[in-house]
């Protein structure tokens, strides 16, 4: 029996990437998992490796810039599963625009603000009344190795600065209820959202060379892998991390220690 047997977890941008990953860690450790994004074809790839782990899945398509969107993946998991337990708002990323400081196209801002930090409230506030009424939550949101220092664009690094905020503000207030939130930082980490050849050519060298690059910026000399966040994820979803939050954990090799 997994750690996570018998509860119900929702992951949010859960079709490819860090969300993927996590996702089928928590279906390893016997969650039954509720994984969304726009994309249906990706999702019900990972609905078929979760159910062949052994565990439940549904896949919800939703578009986390539109607030009904947001919510539709707890409104899903609760009328299937009857409960939700775990909540990772994993959704996130860059939407492109001009990002230079001096000409920052307004619309641009606001979307990745949305994107990265006003989705993850819209989705939790509709999973919190569902957490509380069981006397059970966990709420993990996918911060940044930006979450924490300069160096990404404005917006996003502005968003993902507010995810730790909104962590720890929430933590407080919830934590009579027996729910825990959290957030876990990935550093520079192999996934379609990273364009190493677009950041070669920014910054006029090779994508070999961009990937070596930021590589480099943590101790261990190398970019993560998605699934060396889920072991992480499924610890702070767990039963036995009650005494674990208002934190903020990093899975990065240690990036700009």
């Amino acid at each position: 029996m997994g750690r996570l047997e018998n509860l119900v977890a929702v992951v949010t941008g859960g079709g490819r990437g860090i969300g993927r990953a996590i996702a089928l860690e928590l279906a390893r450790e016997g969650a039954s998992v509720v994984i969304s994004s726009r994309t249906r074809d990706q999702l019900n790839s990972v609905v078929d490796e979760i159910e062949s782990i052994g565990s439940s899945a549904l896949a919800v398509e939703a578009d986390a810039l539109v607030r009904e969107d947001s919510k539709e993946p707890v409104r899903k998991a609760v009328e299937r599963f009857g409960k939700i337990d775990i909540l990772v708002n994993n959704v996130g990323g860059g939407v492109p625009g001009d990002q230079n400081p001096y000409t920052h196209d307004d619309d641009t801002f606001e979307i990745n603000l949305a994107l990265n930090l006003t989705s993850a409230y819209w989705t939790t506030r509709e999973a919190l009344p569902h957490m509380k009424e069981n006397g059970y939550g966990r709420v993990l949101t996918i911060g940044s190795g930006y979450a924490k220092r300069s160096g990404g664009a404005l917006a996003y690094t502005a968003a993902k600065h507010g995810l730790i905020g909104f962590t720890r503000a929430l933590a407080g207030q919830v934590a009579p209820d027996g729910i825990t939130v959290n957030c876990l930082c990935p550093g520079w980490t192999n996934t379609a959202l990273v364009d190493w050849e677009g950041m070669g050519m920014a910054a006029g060298i090779s994508a070999e060379e961009a990937h070596a690059w930021r590589a480099s910026e943590n101790l261990q000399n190398r970019v993560l892998e998605p699934e060396e966040l889920g072991p992480m994820a499924a610890l702070l979803a767990a039963p036995e991390s009650a005494g674990i939050t208002g934190q903020v954990i990093s899975v990065d090799g240690g990036y700009k220690v």
